[in-house]
């Protein structure tokens, strides 16, 4: 008895038996299965570590109405085998009383399967960290011999979603994300510099090589210069650039768009041109540089899910659209702004391709420098600044994508290709689309981890960027 509940309880099993308690006209169960092993350290010494296990549950039911379908979503974590009807009545009885779904469309349908739809979920343990940790105690002595701190986390989830649908779909993907922050600091606490890196499984990382990247950075803070604010010619790392095309990426919608709402919104929209995209800034030239934004499932090292998974439905997802295909997609193809994402909804409200949003984001197409072959080239004519990343950043202005935010952990003055110093941190007022306007040289792309939006969104890769005249609107005192 004992092995049989086992195997019902299994996450295929759960979605198979939750399908079939399903009245409702039509039925998706997503079942995520979460495992996560952590490290944690501080002054140069493991803290804690631990590992988690977990599956949360969604069903979303359609009811069709004589004025259109309708939907339920309930999610729940830690779902038993007497929880799972309990939960399925819920969803139906949401979307019973819920109004007809504006996103409504018919589910995804297919006899398509997974390979390994009944196979085990994936999990990840603490021998993820198992050439990563004796690295890292190197690294300890090493920053405690050159007069270093070293404080941080390492963090490594995998997830394996299993989606099944009244329409046939039985669908999965295992998600490996891994995180590492490593902050260096002065024993008196008056200097500080940041890295980070994300990867898949902490077999690329060096703890030691960053280690070594932040003494030179405690280096260049032994020399504090006070500079007013004002616009300055700036080298913004990868990891700065990530965090603002995300949040470009995540106000992109081609609805809003479509409809005035955004910075994509095309002057004058609504003057009645039937073509689709009409009131959008699609076809337009924003960057001289030919750089192109676009979204690949299979990018290397960054793959994430070939298929939407959407727990509900939103500005950028939708449920119905569970299972949808994803394939790659250029959202900015040689500087002229190509897609904008749709849902299957938004796309037939705009006339415009079908393009959901997918969870990574690479800017390609500059040229093959480094950051410190960028550096060697900036501030010949003038002070130039080196960005170590953003923080704090929020929307000033949907209409201009005005972004406002804090600079951290580093900011430093180069003169002449040298670095000579540390200046004090900095409010930016910037629209991450005006600044592709602006760029006159774009490193080369390497992968990321962003350092304000990495808790959301970690798979990108991103070069370097050089802002002739970045705005930094204000100084930042006691960050």
């Amino acid at each position: 008895m004992s092995t049989r509940r086992s195997r019902r309880n299994t996450p295929h099993e759960v979605v198979e038996r939750a399908l079939e308690l399903s009245r409702a006209d039509g039925c998706v169960v997503i079942a995520d299965e979460h495992s996560s092993a952590n490290l944690r350290w501080a002054g140069n010494a493991l803290t804690t570590n631990g590992v988690t296990r977990g599956r949360t549950l969604t069903v979303v039911a359609t009811v069709d109405g004589g004025q259109g379908a309708a939907s339920g979503v309930v999610s729940r974590s830690a779902v038993t085998a007497d929880d799972l009807e309990p939960l399925v009545r819920a969803a139906e009885a949401a979307a019973r009383e819920a109004g007809p779904a504006e996103d409504a469309q018919p589910l995804v349908g297919g006899e398509k399967a997974s390979a390994d739809f009944t196979e085990a979920p994936a999990e990840t343990s603490s021998e993820v960290f198992a050439g990563f940790a004796p690295a890292l105690g190197e690294s300890f002595r090493q920053a405690r011999s050159g007069g270093r701190e070293l404080y941080g986390f390492a963090h490594h989830e995998v997830v394996s979603s299993y989606l099944g649908t009244s329409t046939g779909l039985r669908l999965r993907h295992d998600q490996p994300t891994g995180t590492l922050e490593l902050n260096a600091k002065s024993p008196d606490r008056s200097r500080s510099a940041w890295t980070g890196r994300a990867t898949r499984d902490f077999t690329d990382v060096d703890p030691r090589e960053l280690d070594g990247e932040l003494s030179r950075r405690l280096g260049w803070a032994g020399r504090r210069i006070e500079l007013p604010a004002g616009r300055y010619e700036t080298l913004l790392p990868p990891t700065a650039v990530a965090d603002l095309l995300i949040y470009q990426m995540w106000s992109s919608g081609a609805r809003d768009a479509a409809e005035g709402r955004t910075v994509f919104s095309r002057p004058g929209n609504g003057d009645g041109e039937a073509r689709p995209g009409a009131g959008t800034r699609l076809g337009e030239r924003l960057s001289e540089l030919p750089l192109t934004l676009r979204s690949d499932p299979g990018a290397p090292g960054l793959e994430c899910a070939p298929f939407v998974l959407a727990h509900s439905s939103g500005d950028d997802a939708s449920v119905f659209d569970n299972g949808l295909p994803l394939t790659a997609t250029d959202w900015i193809r040689d500087g002229v702004l190509h897609r904008l994402p749709t849902t299957r909804h938004s796309a037939g409200l705009t006339g415009l391709p079908v393009a959901p949003g997918i969870d990574n984001l690479l800017l390609e197409g500059g040229g093959s420098r480094s950051l410190d072959e960028m550096v060697a080239a900036a501030g010949h004519d003038g002070p130039a600044l080196l960005l170590t990343c953003l923080w704090y950043i929020r929307e000033v202005d949907p209409a201009t994508l005005l972004l406002t935010g804090l600079t951290r952990d580093g900011v430093y003055l180069v003169e002449s290709g040298e670095v000579v110093g540390e200046v004090n941190n900095f409010r930016f007022n910037e629209s991450p689309v005006d600044l592709l306007s602006r760029a006159v040289e774009a490193g080369r792309t390497e992968r990321t981890l962003p350092r304000e939006w990495g808790d959301y969104f970690t798979r990108a890769a991103m070069p370097a960027l050089r802002i002739p005249d970045f705005n930094m609107s204000s100084v930042s005192r006691g960050v």
